[in-house]
């Protein structure tokens, strides 16, 4: 039985969690713990029950619920998903209670009000994956901003108020922008329709019918909001100071899912609300990101930290999935979309094992390791497995994405050159430079620092348990994504289809 609520119910599980534990008592920390653990598992099983009554063959959103909000303005809270963000939200359900795991030993400081963060957290990630009206998307975009600043500035390291105040003020500014452009399209759309509304599927009809150079303003304001978020160079400053500074869950649900949320809007909004504006700047935004990919590639190359090096390959790897939904064909987005999971999966994993280390040794520096595989077998080999996802190696996750990428670029008309993919798979061969240099470094060789035979010990069972779900997944989509693509591939179509029927390009 489908019941149109679910989308309701699975919104409101981490929000309603995320209140009941600000009345447990702060030394009931185990308690604590289990109780974030449980709730973010039950959001986890409710997301499967949408996911096994979404259809697939239907390319419309679907299990909606409807519900008039502010009537006197026409908004509505209003949910629905579609493939593209019924894929995230398992994704986002997914690592949310992995990274609660992962936080058993690390967190030890105010666990209560970590955990309220982290659930309500949850909440403004899935309300932006599965909103319908561009107003209750702007709140749930807005509200995840308050526990991420959190989460990196009580818990994270030395430097963690500048890195939240720094990502606070950059999503800020861009989230002013998106609001203007909001309320301008839907003052518009009242002008054409005589009734004001919020609501995209009516805006995706008023939109494309924008003139032209007002388009192109509405287009900047939605499209820097999410390149920042995304974030695209040269808009990237703030993520490696943030990654550097959260604590190890931190970083796992910032790479993981809320960089997805930039890429996502871009998909969402920015090409079927303003196409011709989209066709017409998908070149420059190509540029950008395959100096993105390259640059972030670079830098990653000449880091000493390997949390800072995994925090500028986000920079290369998103760079990516920008290049492929810009390009414009089906299989340049599609393989842009299994790339969002893909990199939740293969970066999650890494910070996942920087993080493990990290609590053992309290040191990321790469020169503090070397010969480690002799001293934690199990550890390098999970290393192993992350970095060669990450890398892109054929028969895991990472390939597949990237393939679909570079192919889909190389024959999309909108971009009308070879030379976007050619430059952007020069990132392949970066990638496999500096992570297994990285690896080379930190897991073989001699053991020279006598003082990792007595601090690092190998993965204990619960680490263990963490990593295994991560790389079931990065092996399934490597073999067989078709799993993946299938659930995706009309709601790709129907973006593309919006985007090409108010433009004179040919979409192909």
């Amino acid at each position: 039985m489908i019941t149109s609520e679910i989308l309701t119910y699975l919104l409101l599980t981490p929000i309603i969690t995320s209140v009941l534990v600000l009345f447990f008592k702060n030394d009931q920390v185990k308690l604590i713990r289990w109780f974030g653990f449980g709730s973010s598992l039950f959001a986890f099983v409710v997301s499967l029950i949408a996911y096994k009554q979404f259809d697939q063959t239907n390319p419309l959103f679907q299990l909606t619920h409807h519900v008039v909000w502010i009537k006197s303005l026409n908004v509505s809270y209003s949910v629905g998903v579609d493939g593209i963000s019924m894929l995230l939200i398992l994704l986002t359900t997914f690592l949310t209670p992995l990274t609660f795991l992962s936080t058993w030993k690390a967190i030890e400081k105010n666990v209560r009000m970590f955990t309220f963060s982290m659930l309500f957290l949850e909440a403004g990630m899935l309300g932006v994956f599965m909103s319908l009206d561009v107003f209750l998307f702007y709140i749930f975009w807005e509200a995840m901003l308050i526990p991420m600043y959190f989460i990196i500035g009580i818990w994270g390291g030395e430097r963690r108020i500048y890195a939240s105040v720094k990502f606070f003020i950059f999503t800020m500014f861009g989230s002013l922008l998106m609001l203007v452009a909001i309320i301008w399209l839907a003052v518009y759309s009242a002008s054409i329709t005589g009734f004001f509304t919020t609501n995209l599927i009516d805006l995706y009809k008023v939109g494309p019918t924008v003139p032209h150079q007002i388009q192109a303003w509405m287009f900047g304001a939605f499209f820097l909001s999410f390149a920042i978020k995304v974030p695209l160079f040269p808009l990237h400053t703030w993520l490696p100071d943030a990654h550097v500074e959260a604590p190890t869950a931190g970083s796992v649900i910032l790479a993981g899912v809320l960089l997805k949320m930039g890429t996502y809007g871009l998909l969402r909004f920015c090409l079927p609300l303003f196409p011709q504006s989209a066709i017409e700047y998908a070149p420059i935004i190509s540029v950008f990101a395959v100096i993105g990919i390259i640059y972030g590639a670079l830098v990653s190359m000449v880091q000493t930290d390997m949390k800072k090096l995994v925090a500028y390959s986000s920079v290369s790897h998103l760079g990516f999935v920008v290049l492929g939904i810009f390009a414009m064909t089906i299989e340049s987005v599609q393989g842009a979309v299994i790339q969002m999971i893909n990199h939740g999966l293969s970066t999650g994993a890494l910070f996942l094992l920087v993080g493990i280390a990290y609590e053992r040794t309290h040191r990321r520096d790469i020169a503090f390791y070397g010969g480690i595989a002799k001293l934690v077998p199990v550890y390098s080999t999970f290393l192993m497995i992350a970095i060669l996802s990450s890398v892109g190696l054929p028969g895991l996750n990472g390939f597949i994405g990237e393939f679909l990428i570079l192919l889909g670029t190389y024959k999309s008309s909108v971009l009308g050159s070879a030379w976007f993919s050619v430059f952007a798979a020069s990132g392949v061969i970066f990638a496999a430079v500096y992570l297994l240099w990285m690896y080379q470094r930190v897991v073989f060789g001699k053991v020279t620092n006598h003082e990792l035979e007595h601090e690092l010990t190998d993965m204990n069972t619960r680490e263990i348990l963490i990593l295994i779900p991560i790389f079931v997944f990065v092996l399934w989509i490597g073999i067989y994504p078709s799993t993946f693509l299938k659930m995706t591939e009309l709601s790709v179509q129907t973006v593309l289809q919006q985007v090409s029927a108010y433009s004179v390009n040919i979409i192909k």
